[in-house]
């Protein structure tokens, strides 16, 4: 169903920054490993051009710190950037303080190098967890507008089974009505349970029709997904780094398959960015950005015109986040 919009989404992390590794790359060889973001994020925007689709990039700041023309590549094609923190760390490895910094840092590199505003994040391995919402009062207080990091299913290393599977705003329980807008991962439900199918490892193992058809089964029911991809994924060249067998499955099954499944979806669907559909939303009472944010400058020294409103909670969504908020306020 084409008339539904869709976001798209990219992660741009070198191979050797997937948190699993962290044993086998940690943070202080990372100079020391070849580079491969570059082209691989070329080839993912080459795809995005010939279908003539946007998407929104969430970018670490360690990678964007190391290549700022690639960044600005992005943009200038029409692209959202988005954050991913600096050093792609877990929040649950983190303190709030830590965390601040972390996602503070890669905010100003990022609003640096593309001279606009960064709306949203997204926390690697989907860590907004029941043990890590505190991050979203930070998120908040640092000026982001949405979050796509909650992912509602049980997994052994992330998810919030019961959190709501549709974009909504999450209340902070600080009572002015201050929240956030969450994008989370999609999923099917079935048989009492929330299947994920949407990307990285679930979207290279599953047949591309199979992906295709959830996305249709969401779109029917009107509500949007949400797909994302790594540039690694489309770099199945990669060196091999020293880690489990399940890792290794995770992180290399079907690399050589994720370009055609990639085209199989975008010959097939609507997508654009997480902005952009967030605004469009019939689920939402209120949009995120204005069509005029959307396109205005960054002006660091806070004398632009570029505003943005706390958002509420629409009285539509309030039942559905019940569980969630409720979690959050423990």
């Amino acid at each position: 169903m084409r008339n539904v919009a869709n976001a798209l989404t990219v992660d741009i992390e070198e191979y050797f920054q997937v948190t699993a590794f962290n044993g086998g790359a940690p943070v202080v060889r990372w100079d020391d490993y070849e580079s491969r973001v570059v082209p691989a994020t070329e080839e993912v925007l080459s795809l995005l051009s010939w279908y003539e689709t946007k998407a929104t990039f969430f970018v670490v700041g360690w990678v964007a710190e190391r290549h700022p023309a690639l960044v600005k590549a992005i943009r200038n094609e029409g692209h959202e950037i988005a954050c991913h923190g600096y050093a792609h760390r877990e929040i649950c490895e983190q303190t709030p303080e830590s965390f601040r910094e972390d996602v503070r840092r890669a905010k100003n590199i990022l609003e640096d190098i593309t001279g606009k505003c960064i709306r949203g994040y997204r926390a690697p391995t989907f860590s907004v967890t029941d043990g890590t919402l505190w991050s979203l009062d930070i998120l908040i207080e640092e000026g982001f507008q949405y979050d796509s990091s909650i992912f509602p299913i049980r997994h052994d290393r992330y998810g919030i089974p019961d959190a709501e599977r549709f974009p909504s705003v999450v209340s902070r329980g600080n009572g002015n009505g201050n929240g956030i807008w969450e994008f989370p991962m999609s999923t099917l439900r079935t048989m009492g349970m929330n299947l994920p199918f949407s990307g990285g490892g679930y979207l290279r193992l599953l047949p591309p029709s199979i992906v295709s058809w959830a996305i249709e089964k969401l779109n029917r029911q009107g509500q949007p997904a949400i797909i994302y991809v790594h540039p690694w994924e489309f770099d199945p060249g990669q060196p091999r780094v020293r880690s489990s067998f399940v890792t290794r499955f995770r992180h290399y099954h079907n690399l050589s398959q994720m370009k055609r499944k990639f085209e199989y979806l975008l010959a097939r669907h609507k997508f654009t960015t997480v902005s952009q559909v967030l605004n469009g939303c019939a689920a939402l009472a209120e949009p995120v950005l204005s069509t005029e944010d959307a396109e205005s400058e960054f002006d660091p020294s806070g004398s632009s015109a570029w505003h943005v409103a706390a958002p509420r909670v629409p009285a539509g969504v309030v039942e559905a986040n019940r569980s969630l908020n409720a979690s959050m306020r423990r």
